[in-house]
């Protein structure tokens, strides 16, 4: 499998080691190339797992694959260099920091095969909860993620990270798009939504750090409020139901049904990017099924979550 990677920060170096670690298991050939800022030294063993490094889009050939890891402003620009050049993309979330893109044009059409990333919906939890989805008729439903931006990245300063920065594609409301991402894979788009959101604490940024949602479903109201500023991380979905509450708890990876009774699914984070990257091989390599989150849903998820 030849692949390039676009970016190798934190997220885009994980997504190497699971790759690596999915092909050394199916018995895959990997080749490896990444395309950098800069060619400073990666940490750990990120380096070895590499074929080549660069610095230009004008040294690179084809490639099955092409991992877009750089910060969200970033994206458009990198695949619009890479048309014609990957037979397949996986993209990070969200997929672009705003929605003025033409998929088209970057080469994103209905002929090229792509893949946003997902990572909440490979968890056990969530699996979990979708499965049982069928038997219930929840009235409403309340979502949050609340957890501290200064904890995020333990020795690095917040400050300077994309996620204080607007033009960064930074700010709760799009960089917490797993929680609309999940909430239309559940249940489809809302039939109206509404949205309220702005900078409220201490914190040094200039992006939102919190973004409360009203939404209407045909048979449900639900309820979804994001924030950096949380001292205590919470991450979870209640399903208010006709025989009782049903909790999703994404933290603690449990799943309490509405007599109580709780369903332990703690499982290291790490395995849902590698249930993730089983996936992405599939389609992307053997061309199983179609993309489970295009570019063209993944800017509808984001066109929500914008108000737009």
């Amino acid at each position: 499998m030849n692949v390039l990677f676009v970016g190798l920060g934190s997220i885009g170096t994980r997504h190497l080691n699971n790759l690596a670690e999915v092909c050394a298991r199916r018995g895959i050939e990997l080749k490896a190339d990444a395309l950098r800022s800069s060619l400073r030294p990666l940490p750990g063993d990120a380096a070895q797992k590499l074929r080549a490094q660069y610095v230009s889009f004008d040294q690179l050939g084809h490639y099955d694959a092409a991992f877009i890891t750089t910060p969200t402003h970033l994206h458009a620009h990198a695949i619009a260099e890479l048309a014609g050049k990957a037979d397949c993309f996986f993209i990070e979330k969200p997929i672009f920091e705003g929605t003025g893109y033409d998929l088209e044009q970057l080469g994103l059409g209905p002929g090229q095969k792509a893949y946003v990333a997902a990572p909440m919906r490979w968890c056990g939890v969530y699996l979990a909860l979708k499965e049982l989805l069928g038997s219930l008729r929840p009235y409403s439903a309340r979502v949050i993620c609340s957890s501290y931006l200064p904890g995020w990245r333990p020795g690095v300063d917040y400050r300077q990270v994309y996620s204080a920065h607007k033009a960064m594609g930074g700010g709760v409301t799009i960089d917490l798009i797993h929680e609309w991402d999940y909430m239309v894979d559940l249940f489809g788009p809302p039939l109206a939504c509404y949205n309220f959101k702005g900078t409220y604490s201490h914190l040094e940024i200039d992006s939102d750090d919190l973004s409360v949602y009203i939404a209407r479903y045909p048979n449900m109201l639900a309820e979804i409020h994001l924030d950096y500023f949380g001292r205590t991380y919470r991450r979870s979905i209640e399903l208010f139901c006709k025989d009782g509450t049903v909790t999703a708890d994404f933290g603690a990876g449990t799943l309490t049904l509405a007599d109580g009774t709780v369903e332990r699914h703690e499982e290291p984070l790490n395995q849902r990017y590698l249930r993730e990257m089983e996936y992405f091989v599939d389609y992307a390599l053997q061309g199983r099924g179609e993309s489970v989150n295009s570019p063209g849903m993944a800017l509808d998820v984001l066109r929500l979550t914008l108000g737009e």
